[in-house]
């Protein structure tokens, strides 16, 4: 349940912390005292917008805290799944405004306002003066039914609605296939063309690595060869290389050494000089031969390397690519080699499935039509204990198997007659605020025993009503507050009488400063606010004794019903 809240520098608020009790908890205020600035804050609390100018001129900051205490094992599942580990067995939700940026926060960590959106589903559920209005859009008609339906009935819709988009999406497909009729020679001439130059390649897994490790090495040898081709021309040339040069040379030396003894010692130096040069020639000849390089198979790898690639170029970056690419275009090939056979093939699948929907949107359908008539009843009792004499509520359900979405192919319409004698009418004909507030109030008390939520807040849910009518509102409100914590905001005193807890919103002036304030009434403060809204402008002592019965009364009823 919401434990409590604290508002900080929002609008005129300046520091309000509210301590919330089980039951029914009600505040009251007069008009302009602030009591809509109490939920716009839970609201943002919650994630939603605010105006810019929120935050309160002599602030440079706006702070809403909400603490929820957790005792439900299914509600503690719920967060643990959003990964919310309590903190005490609590929520605390926290939302600050400084300097035009909201942060969020939950137990202190920083969430995105979408996260506490999520979490808060789990906690709290509100309703607007204005949410009565969401019964005027049929669609939300089917919705309200389809959530009063077993739990199992959720998996039913989840089987429908995958079923639905299976047999969408053959559908489509069935009606591609027959609008590429005209292109399916030119396809198939395509296609035969990818998967002939594919099959013609060969191609082995792995082929490319080894071809590319193979041209690697050949090229390298191949350099290599070139530059000992040149080395070896340069060392032993016939005419101009450098072995002829120092045989040359060691001739005429000789001849020098002949002539002259200190000669002898260069031309022993020259004739070491040329017994190297001939070990270096013969080394470098033998290194040479020993080079793996043939030009034949260097120029076939060169090609089938360009084949390959080529191939990568167009059809996929890896063989593995192209071979997939060569069975969809097999694929494609066995099926526009007989079109009309696949035709067949997509329309039978459409219509197979078109079937099984068929099923499935009746068996729903017959689940819907079954609670209706359960949910109709309850409602049309609801609204009797509401003042609504001789009220009639019909749920009107049309089925259509020309007209099938993912819930299903059923058209859901409530139907109503307030009047006695009056025809039922759809019930977004309507025209009363009063009345339609009154018809969510009785559609709520209903669901309340499905709705698992433990707090729920209803802000001047009782518009338009009055006398009798504000009685009975206050008495459903009390039958919702036995199994939820309700926070409500009225301006009624019927309503004030029922609370088992009361607040007042008060606006204080004070130095020029406006304040909007809260506090927890006693007994006998519970009994002049109920006072005060009676009597209006003065309240004698007749009032206060009729207010005073008017909250023994209510209390002996809550008694009673327990």
């Amino acid at each position: 349940m919401l434990q409590s809240l604290h508002v900080k520098n929002i609008a005129l608020i300046d520091d309000v912390e509210i301590d919330f009790t089980d039951g029914l908890n009600i505040l009251t205020g007069e008009t302009g005292a602030g009591k809509s600035i109490i939920i716009d804050s839970v609201n943002f609390a919650l994630g939603a917008r605010m105006p810019k100018d929120v935050v309160r001129s002599d602030s440079d900051y706006a702070l809403c805290e909400l603490v929820f205490s957790i005792d439900d094992e299914k509600t503690r599942s719920e967060l643990e799944k959003l990964d919310v580990m309590l903190t005490d067995d609590q929520v605390i939700l926290q939302r600050r405004i400084v300097n035009g940026k909201a942060g969020c926060k939950v137990n202190g960590e920083s969430v995105p306002a979408s996260r506490i959106r999520d979490i808060a589903g789990y906690l709290i559920d509100i309703h607007g003066q204005h949410e009565h209005q969401s019964l005027l859009y049929k669609k939300n008609h089917k919705l309200l039914l389809d959530s009063f339906c077993k739990d199992g009935f959720n998996d039913e819709l989840c089987k429908l609605s995958d079923l639905y988009d299976e047999y969408k999406a053959a559908k489509e497909e069935f009606e591609r296939a027959q609008a590429s009729r005209d292109s399916v020679a030119q396809d198939l001439d395509y296609s035969r063309f990818v998967a002939g130059e594919i099959e013609a390649a060969a191609l082995r897994d792995g082929e490319d690595e080894e071809l590319e490790n193979d041209f690697s090495r050949m090229n390298n040898s191949r350099k290599i060869a070139e530059i000992l081709s040149q080395v070896m021309r340069v060392l032993s040339s016939d005419a101009e290389g450098a072995s002829s040069m120092l045989g040359y040379a060691l001739s005429s030396l000789r001849q020098v050494a002949d002539i002259d003894e200190d000669a002898r010692p260069l031309y022993e130096q020259l004739t070491q000089a040329e017994d190297v040069l001939s070990d270096s020639i013969r080394a470098l000849s033998s290194y040479e031969e020993s080079l793996e390089y043939s030009p034949e198979e260097y120029e076939r790898t060169k090609e089938r390397l360009d084949v390959i690639n080529s191939l990568k170029m167009k059809y996929g970056q890896t063989i593995d690519k192209i071979n997939e690419r060569l069975a969809r275009e097999s694929e494609t090939i066995e099926k526009l080699s007989d079109y009309e056979s696949y035709l067949k093939e997509l329309e039978f699948k459409s219509e197979e499935l078109y079937g099984k929907l068929l099923n499935v949107c009746s068996y729903v359908s017959d689940i819907r039509k079954k609670e209706a008539k359960v949910l109709q009843k309850e409602i049309t009792g609801a609204l009797g204990s509401l003042n609504f004499l001789d009220a009639k509520f019909e749920i009107k359900i049309t089925s259509d198997e020309n007209s099938i979405s993912r819930d299903g192919y059923d058209d859901v319409e409530f139907m109503i007659s307030t009047n006695p004698g009056e025809e039922l009418k759809p019930l977004t004909s309507v025209a009363s605020g009063g009345e339609l507030s009154r018809i969510m109030l009785a559609i709520k008390t209903v669901f309340v025993e499905h709705d698992e939520i433990e707090t729920m807040i209803f802000d001047e849910n009782d518009v338009g009503t009055s006398g009798r009518t504000a009685q009975m509102v206050a008495e459903k409100m009390a039958v919702i507050a036995k199994s939820h914590q309700v926070i409500c905001i009225s301006h009624l005193a019927q309503i004030a009488a029922m609370a088992d807890t009361g607040f007042v919103i008060e606006k204080v002036s004070e130095k020029g400063h406006t304040n909007s304030a809260i506090r927890r009434l006693n007994e006998e403060e519970a009994i002049e606010e109920i006072a005060r809204i009676l009597g209006g402008a003065k309240i004698t002592e007749a009032v206060r004794n009729s207010a005073r019965e008017m909250k023994e009364l209510a209390n002996g009823l809550k008694e009673k019903n327990r």
